[in-house]
């Protein structure tokens, strides 16, 4: 076939579409080329921006969206991308909010921190488990469950904290926030360590590679004998952990719970979608989310170096999204096309 270009890569030999290479290309260029604009744009319009604290300032103020984008993209890997019935947790957000108030009501009550941190991650988890549920044991459509999650969630934090702030202390959240290597708090360094754990499971695992097996060719997986509906429930449990993971730098940072966790969805979803577009396939990956996140962590840096209202940048998050599911949308008819024109 004319349209078939012979790649050889790492992983062993693949035939991909002439088309869909270059569109692939010219998207992620484009992706690479609007990062360093944005990074080269706010390095000139303030002096402070490329200093050492900060860059820490961008990598710990991302920590939140990152991990819980983290997560969310271990369901889209799993679940696949069909628009309604392919992976989806709208949950995520308010089961970290959920999960700090775990752990802060936890450590209020004198619950030791040793057994306040498991406590916290299986809280995570098991409202990952019970999203597993609605979506392979009840069958309801992920956006729907996972909608249904978050109001739970949203709800349960409430009985909690009683709709108020609940303080929290320990050595391990001082510990996060204290300066490690090059003056840089621990809190930072988590972002990194949380990706590259992420990373290495989902990409160079066995499980990493069953799961996004599961994800792009569900058929083709359950024949090989792959057990889809356990790997699709892993998924969501891991976006638990995630969730909860996420809680713990969220109580690092207010210093306690806080209510409002859901408002950091819009930030989750944009990353997660907009990590695509860094990929070297157009699907959703760990080291693709981390790029997002930071991209949008350097543009809600800079409009506050160059004191632009911070409202702006759920405009730039929206537009984003649009931006990704349009681009990605269009990229997939190309391609069958070029499919069916074979």
């Amino acid at each position: 076939m004319s349209k078939v270009l012979d790649v050889t890569r790492r992983s062993g030999r693949i035939d991909v579409p002439a088309g869909w290479f270059g569109t692939q290309f010219w998207l992620r260029c484009g992706a690479a080329l609007a990062f360093a604009l944005v990074f080269a744009a706010f390095a000139l319009s303030s002096p402070l921006f490329l200093t050492v604290a900060n860059l820490a300032n961008v990598l710990q103020q991302s920590v939140i969206v990152g991990i819980l984008g983290f997560g969310l993209t271990v369901v889209l890997i799993g679940g696949g991308s069909d628009p309604i019935k392919g992976g989806l947790d709208l949950s995520v957000a308010a089961n970290m909010g959920l999960c700090a108030a775990v752990y802060a009501v936890a450590l209020r009550e004198g619950v030791p921190e040793v057994a306040a941190l498991p406590l916290t991650v299986a809280s995570g988890a098991l409202v990952g488990a019970f999203n597993a549920f609605a979506v392979i044991g009840l069958r309801i459509f992920p956006l729907l469950a996972t909608l249904t999650t978050m109001n739970i969630c949203a709800g349960f934090e409430l009985v909690l904290t009683q709709n108020t702030s609940v303080p929290a202390t320990s050595s391990f959240l001082t510990f996060l926030l204290d300066s490690g290597p090059f003056g840089v708090p621990h809190l930072a360094y988590t972002l990194v360590v949380v990706a590259v754990l992420f990373t290495v499971l989902i990409h160079y695992t066995p499980f990493g590679l069953r799961l996004r097996a599961v994800g792009a060719h569900r058929d083709a997986a359950r024949t090989a004998g792959i057990t889809v509906n356990a790997y699709v429930a892993s998924s969501y449990v891991l976006s638990g952990v995630a969730a909860a993971l996420a809680a713990i730098t969220s109580a690092a940072l207010l210093s306690g719970s806080s209510p409002g966790s859901g408002e950091n969805l819009l930030a989750v979803v944009a990353a997660a979608l907009l990590g695509v577009v860094f990929s070297r396939r157009l699907v959703p990956t760990i080291p693709g989310t981390l790029l997002a996140v930071l991209f949008i962590g350097i543009v809600s840096n800079g409009f506050q170096l160059d004191n632009l209202s911070s409202y702006w940048v759920n405009g730039v998050e929206g537009a984003l999204i649009l931006f990704v599911v349009a681009t990605t949308a269009l990229v997939r008819r190309r391609h069958a096309g070029n499919h069916a024109n074979d």
